[in-house]
């Protein structure tokens, strides 16, 4: 037992030296350094941020100070946010039958569906913890919950047996050579079910800060580029270079007005 303290005391150690380097730390990075499961890295992150020594988010642990200025920074972004996720649901059809996934965004759209009748698939967990006009209604497809997706076999088995309009995602980032990143490796898969079972358009929603220009670390995640003609919808803050790229690898770019 006091062997096993030891071998926990220095897994603490080596994230929270991780985290004090760059600020956030990924779990399947950590799960890789350290040798050990991601159920144990969760353990270990969940117990850390009970001393208050880090903060345990989506999938990462990240220092207090970064968490305090992600916070700040997201109180702007919200603005953005909410401005394309009310224009995203002005393309949302009375009647419809929607794919929603992980993204806050996409979620969001839902708030400004008005009068509008529309039944939403989705593997978001926060569905749960919202309110929306009476005329959404919200099926959720079930899975694992890895934080707040739902995630696994179960889900893709229900995916297989539904069939939506159109279909809303969110994304980690979008590089200038329209490839979309996504940082849970079973999201992909997830999505592309979604959206080979889609019959109308797909829209990709994600803010200014999300896209992004390639560097060294830009494979260490999962990305792609979808077969079919995608939307992205961002905000009018986007770098018009970035945005000009884009529509030059066939992306279709909607800039909703946000000054």
């Amino acid at each position: 037992m006091k062997n096993d303290r030891k071998t926990v005391e220095k897994r603490w150690q080596t994230i929270l030296q991780a985290v004090r380097e760059s600020g956030e730390v990924r779990v399947e990075d950590l799960t890789a350094q350290l040798g050990v499961s991601p159920m144990t890295v969760r353990r270990d992150l969940k117990a850390l941020a009970a001393r208050g020594l880090l903060e345990h988010q989506y999938g990462r642990a990240v220092s207090v100070e970064q968490a305090e200025k992600e916070r700040r920074d997201a109180q702007s972004l919200r603005v953005y946010r909410d401005k394309i996720a009310a224009y995203a649901a002005g393309l949302v059809k009375d009647g419809s039958t929607v794919f929603i996934n992980g993204s806050r965004t996409a979620l969001g759209l839902l708030s400004y569906m008005e009068s509008k009748k529309v039944t939403v698939y989705t593997n978001n967990g926060w569905a749960m913890d919202s309110t929306y006009p009476d005329g959404v209604s919200i099926r959720l497809i079930g899975g694992e919950i890895y934080d707040h997706i739902m995630v696994g076999d179960y889900v893709v088995q229900n995916l297989l047996n539904l069939w939506a309009d159109t279909t809303f995602i969110g994304c980690a980032a979008v590089y200038e050579d329209g490839e979309f990143r996504y940082d849970i490796p079973t999201e992909i898969g997830i999505n592309e079910i979604m959206i080979s079972h889609t019959e109308g358009e797909l829209y990709v929603l994600a803010d200014h800060t999300k896209l992004t220009r390639r560097t060294d670390q830009s494979n260490v995640y999962g990305s792609c580029k979808y077969s079919r003609p995608v939307t992205l919808i961002t905000d009018s803050l986007a770098d018009p270079e970035i945005v000009s790229k884009l529509r030059v690898s066939g992306i279709n770019v909607v800039l909703v007005p946000v000054g």
